[in-house]
């Protein structure tokens, strides 16, 4: 008997279906993959499971057989629905920063829910919060308890998150891209976490991920979502070996490719560091944090050499120092020591850097949140014009945006009214390429990508990938690759710096450092994606 049956399973908004007719089923003690690129209705399926989907219309049967007999959960009162969620089934969100509550600690969010759903006291849910993160590895669990969202790192919030979804010892968990947002270490360290975790409480888990090295490792069986459709499902080994669906082969095939043009031996240097060191003032401890304050050393001695029409790849954990070296080339924090922009001194105050501010940008992470909700996607990429042309007319700006759009491949024809859409009104790719446009339209000579990728699914990182390998053969451009993908520096980076602790520990060209790594720290992450 199963535990979980999907039967015809549709979704509409609206007038919108989404999902057709989707089947699958789920057995005690079964791990299955739900997989797709962005828009495949995977996430949204797994939600209606527990009526989480707002505002949509669901139909067919969701059976559900905890072991007192099978329930429909479309067809249960609200109130019964409310005593299975959280109890016997449970869920891990995507991004916990935005799941948990920046108002309360870790270990109160945890005993709330031993207290609804367990019928725990206060004292007792509190201790079982600590002993529940104790058994997801964190640290110190007594202190974390403590801590609030924010004062934790990702890692540490996706253990909490799994911690506050086992505390009912649930038999069905629904973690929902519970590893995209972390590095290559702390992933791996995630995804060991759910596979233990999983053997040792008998769990069955539904996973929803676009990471297919994750279903390789994790899962029993996968079934690939295409457009709300199920186009494919079996065995792990048997589909990876022989997939049958167009669609499967092209997502297996999606994997970056290297295509990198070789930059000129006498190219000029674009952004040179000596030896920067970034602190921060941290208080200290006790009363003594009333007269003083330490100093907390997030990057210590970093030099860099980038030349133009070249990519220095730089990768690390998170913590590693990686994103602050990025925003000290940048500008954007305060460095002790030396940085070099085509030969001038950078960073040496507001009049002199901004004369030179224009052939140095940034395309940002996750370009939802880098992108102005309430600005059109004109004013969004004409932004950069007003300070750095402002003699510029309104149809000079109106002509320079629409060639950057076009540029990055998005037009009139394909998106009518486009200059006039906000970004919301955009897929993933569709705003990282507008946020591609926004760098662009001021004839930058560096461009400096902090995780460009990390944020998309396969299919989308892949385009653009491809999107800034053109640009770059295309305008002899220099990129400054932050990432924790080691398989995006492999098909983009000429050079690759490895970052450990605030320290470079490890550099040279990406054949020699990937093929022959000299640091233990570097096999590790190698070794994490393998």
């Amino acid at each position: 008997m199963s535990l979980l049956r999907v039967q015809g399973l549709n979704i509409t908004f609206g007038s919108q279906p989404v999902v057709h007719g989707v089947d699958f089923s789920l057995a005690a003690g079964e791990k299955l993959a739900l997989v797709g690129e962005s828009g495949s209705g995977k996430t949204v399926t797994a939600l209606s499971l527990l009526g989480l989907a707002e505002g949509a219309q669901v139909s067919g049967q969701v059976l559900f057989d905890a072991g007192q007999g099978a329930v429909d959960l479309l067809q249960i009162p609200p109130r019964q629905l409310r005593a299975i969620r959280g109890h016997d089934i449970a869920m891990v969100f995507q991004e916990p920063m935005t799941a948990l509550n920046p108002l309360f600690s870790i270990g109160e969010q945890i005993a709330e829910v031993l207290q609804l759903k367990m019928g725990l006291s206060a004292r007792d849910a509190q201790q079982k919060a600590i002993s529940l993160l104790a058994d997801t590895g964190i640290a110190e669990p007594e202190r974390r308890a403590r801590a609030f969202p924010h004062q934790l790192s990702g890692g540490q919030r996706q253990r909490a998150m799994m911690a506050m979804a086992l505390a009912c010892s649930p038999k069905l968990l629904i973690a929902d891209e519970p590893t995209t947002a972390l590095d290559v270490t702390v992933r791996q360290q995630i995804l060991d976490l759910l596979d233990s975790l999983q053997k040792i409480m008998g769990l069955a888990v539904l996973l929803i991920t676009h990471d297919l090295n994750m279903v390789r490792r994790f899962a029993d069986r996968v079934a690939v979502m295409e457009r709300g459709h199920i186009v494919e499902q079996g065995d792990v080994a048997d589909l990876f070996a022989n997939p049958q669906h167009a669609y499967t082969l092209s997502l297996l095939a999606s994997r970056p490719v290297r295509n990198v043009v070789e930059a000129r031996p006498d190219a000029e240097e674009a952004v040179v560091t000596k030896g920067v060191r970034v602190g921060y003032p941290i208080p200290k401890p006790g009363f003594a944090g009333w007269f003083g304050k330490n100093e907390f050393v997030a990057v210590q001695g970093a030099d860099l050499r980038l030349c133009a029409g070249q990519t220095l790849g730089i990768v690390g954990e998170s913590g590693s120092g990686k994103s602050t070296l990025a925003l000290a080339v940048l500008g954007l924090l305060k460095f002790s020591n030396e940085v070099h922009l085509f030969g001038q001194a950078w960073g040496q105050g507001r009049a002199s850097d901004l004369q030179i501010r224009s052939r140095l940008q940034v395309v940002f992470q996750d370009p939802f949140s880098s992108l102005s909700p309430r600005m059109t996607v004109e004013e969004i990429v004409g932004e950069g014009l007003s300070v750095h042309a402002p003699g510029l007319s309104g149809p000079e700006v109106r002509a320079k945006v629409i060639t950057a759009l076009q540029e990055v491949g998005l037009r009139e024809a394909q998106f009518p009214g486009l200059l006039q859409r906000y970004p919301h009104q955009f897929s993933g790719g569709q705003r990282q390429r507008i946020a591609i446009a926004r760098a662009l339209i001021v004839n930058p000579r560096v461009l400096v990508l902090d995780e460009p990728t990390s944020a998309l699914d396969v299919t989308m990182a892949q385009q653009i990938l491809q999107l800034l390998q053109r640009l770059q053969a295309e305008h002899g451009l220099a990129y400054l690759l932050i990432t924790h993908d080691v398989d995006v520096i492999r098909a983009m980076a000429h050079h690759v710096l490895v970052m450990k602790d605030g320290r470079i520990v490890e550099q040279g060209p990406v054949d020699t450092v990937f093929e022959s790594p000299a640091e233990p720290y570097t096999r590790n992450l190698l070794a994490a994606t393998a």
